[in-house]
């Protein structure tokens, strides 16, 4: 078996097994909590520049298929795992996650402990990182250490499509959705056709005169990659859109562009929240939901205007998890509501989305 070395960018090596492409990776250093779902979180936008390591022990064992990507390709620059399956038992599963990785030329690493892994980053924070079949620990620490940071870095232009392309509605169409793609999951798209919205997804870069000659009954903001505070000019496109006073509905990047649009600010969180098992309030009914994350910084509520209120805090760090504007059809999460992977206790998201539209 080929050996594959990890390197963290103040040193820290884990030296394990290759079990993807062979080659080299670099990006942020990230965990996920879910169980499953790993088909999900490789081919998620929202993984762009970022190294990815599981912390569930066993990874690979339903293998992998054509149905359960979330967009046209892999974006985890980079996966980590304990142990890999070498067999792979499902009657959907088509190819390995192994071949699925050498396929997509994207380098893996299993047998190191992943429990250190994730306590050094829960530590020290999430860092930049390297993965490697073919360079040694010293050559790799210097590679590292001149890649790009995370923090003020733009990556939605380099996940979101090249044009708009229209996704049906399920059965009638009752409303017509624009969503802008910063990096969008399939699912979320099926979650708004299964309540009758036809989609127009646009690019990142679309100019909010553009979208509203579309006439849409609903402006739907995506989950995407990087910095918000790299995004100043779709910051003032969003601010734009919501003066329209066309129903919005934000998610994860989408939260974070909207709360910058009403004149808030954002901030890197430590390790982040990746997962599917975080905790949210929902300060307006009082109920506690599990949930899908998948971030690396947040909406700073201190820095919101009296007009904008937060509907949703994290009970794990009570960092803020949803607002709302209190006169505008506008609101946002900072979470997955589409769940692809994790629980579907959100999914009424997108139902106050289609009321308001109503």
């Amino acid at each position: 078996m080929a050996k594959a070395i990890l390197v963290l960018e103040d040193g820290r090596e884990f030296t394990g097994i290759s079990f993807g492409a062979d080659g080299e990776a670099f990006g942020e250093m990230v965990f996920n909590t879910s169980m499953s779902g790993y088909q999900e979180i490789l081919t998620d936008p929202s993984y762009a520049g970022q190294i990815v390591a599981m912390t569930y022990p066993l990874i690979g064992n339903y293998g992998t298929n054509a149905d359960d990507v979330e967009s046209r390709r892999p974006w985890a620059e980079g996966f980590v795992v304990r142990e890999a399956s070498r067999i792979a038992s499902n009657f959907r599963s088509t190819m390995s996650l192994q071949d699925y990785l050498k396929a997509n030329n994207i380098v893996g690493i299993e047998h190191i402990d992943t429990r250190a892994l994730v306590r050094h980053i829960r530590d020290k924070g999430a860092m930049r990182a390297g993965l490697s079949t073919i360079s040694n620990a010293v050559e790799l620490l210097e590679k590292v250490r001149s890649a790009p940071e995370m923090a003020n870095r733009e990556l939605a232009t380099a996940v979101t499509v090249d044009a708009n392309y229209e996704y049906p509605a399920t059965g009638d169409q009752k409303y017509h959705v624009v969503a802008y793609d910063f990096g969008v999951k399939t699912n979320s798209l099926r979650e708004l056709a299964k309540f009758g919205c036809r989609i127009t997804v646009v690019p990142t870069d679309t100019p909010a005169e553009e979208v509203l000659a579309l006439n849409p009954d609903g402006i739907f903001l995506s989950n995407g990659p990087g910095d918000p505070a790299s995004m100043q000019s779709v910051v003032s496109e969003v601010k734009k859109l919501t003066e329209s006073r066309t129903p919005m509905f934000g998610i994860c990047l989408g939260h974070q562009l909207i709360g910058s649009a009403f004149g808030g600010s954002t901030y890197k969180l430590k390790f982040g929240h990746r997962g599917g098992n975080q905790p949210i309030k929902d300060l307006t009914t009082g109920k506690i939901e599990i949930t899908a994350h998948n971030h690396g910084f947040a909406v700073d509520a201190d820095s919101l205007p009296a007009d904008v209120e937060v509907t949703h805090i994290n009970l794990n760090d009570h960092t803020v998890a949803g607002l709302r504007h209190k006169v505008l059809p506008v609101f946002s999460v900072q979470y997955h509501p589409e769940s692809a992977p994790g629980p579907h206790d959100s999914e009424y998201l997108f139902e106050r989305f289609i009321d308001l539209m109503k």
